[in-house]
């Protein structure tokens, strides 16, 4: 069994890697640390996990014998959690914040961190022992401009909307995050300025590096908790049916990445790690949506996707989830 530990345990991708671990068949959970809730009760924070892990605590510090050990602390604290616990040389660490996703950031002491886009680095995942998780909003986007990509057509400027659910915050409250302000309620920010640009554009450039062109992107805040969708367009040389055969080809081997053939909607992808793909063409334009469940596929379960991944367990294992339509 693969020995697992979280740091930051409190938090939404904390509780959501706890409820698809407890039912992953090669996982034991070791310890999950919170500093702000040591030694009260997981399902106490965690009330959706009440009667499945009633009487496990949250702890100070870590179990030193660990095979992994996720990074939840959020934007900014995983280097410091780093620096602080003591972790062993041979123990895997997969960090969900943006801590090490761009090149110039990915090393950290002895530990050099890989970007752990499945779908693209599947093979130089299998033999890292470091993985920066990708964000949420840079999965949903990097899925739907890598077949692009990968095959050189990416010669114009892209243009991106994309709308995600109050969970994208975190769980900490602020203005812009509870109930009574997204209720009935849609804001931008950011707006060509999001923090995940910087990891969009530097995966752009390892597939195609002679992308020159701008990404505007224009990213919602959307009145509902979890999910995002995305809409992407750029200049295609293509008919629309030569644009699906370069879409399917490219994922034909990646067992969460689906092509629709008719239009798609949000719950379809809420409570799994698929991201699910419809393509349109206008005139000269390609247009990709392209949505996804930020908690799961945009956080925790490409997480265990990725461990999956490192421990030669089948990809899927843990993740085999059906989305909640009603």
């Amino acid at each position: 069994m693969i020995k697992i530990g979280i740091i930051g345990g409190a938090g939404y991708t904390a509780g959501e890697l706890l409820r698809l671990m407890i039912h992953h068949p090669k996982i034991i959970i070791k310890s999950v640390v919170s500093k702000s809730n040591q030694e009260k009760f997981i399902h106490l924070i965690h009330q959706d996990l009440l009667g499945e892990i009633d009487n496990m605590k949250f702890t100070r510090s870590l179990k030193k014998e660990l095979d992994v050990v996720f990074l939840c602390s959020g934007h900014g604290e995983s280097r410091k959690e780093l620096n602080n616990i003591n972790i062993l040389e041979k123990t895997k660490v997969i960090d969900l914040s943006q801590d090490f996703r761009i090149f110039h950031q990915s090393s950290f002491k002895k530990r050099n961190f890989i970007y752990g886009l499945p779908e693209l680095q599947k093979k130089i995942i299998k033999k890292s022992n470091n993985i920066a998780n990708p964000g949420c909003f840079a999965t949903a986007i990097l899925l739907a401009i890598l077949p692009l990509a990968k095959n050189q057509l990416l010669k114009n400027n892209i243009h991106i909307s994309a709308i995600t659910g109050s969970t994208g915050s975190g769980r900490k409250n602020s203005d812009t995050n509870h109930f009574s302000w997204r209720n009935n309620n849609i804001s931008v920010y950011k707006i060509f300025q999001h923090q995940h640009l910087q990891e969009i554009q530097q995966t752009i450039h390892q597939v195609q590096n002679n992308f020159c062109n701008k990404i505007y992107f224009v990213p919602y805040r959307g009145n509902f908790s979890r999910g995002i969708i995305i809409t992407l367009y750029t200049h295609t040389i293509f008919s629309l049916e030569k644009n699906k055969e370069i879409y399917k080809e490219f994922y034909k081997n990646h067992p969460f990445v689906n092509i629709s053939d008719v239009n798609i909607d949000l719950k379809q992808v809420i409570n799994t790690n698929k991201c699910i793909l419809y393509l349109i063409k206008e005139n000269d334009q390609l247009i990709v949506i392209s949505i996804i469940d930020n908690l799961i596929k945009g956080a925790s379960g490409q997480a265990i996707q990725n461990m999956n991944i490192i421990f030669n367990l089948d990809e899927t294992c843990g993740l085999k989830l059906k989305s909640i339509r009603f």
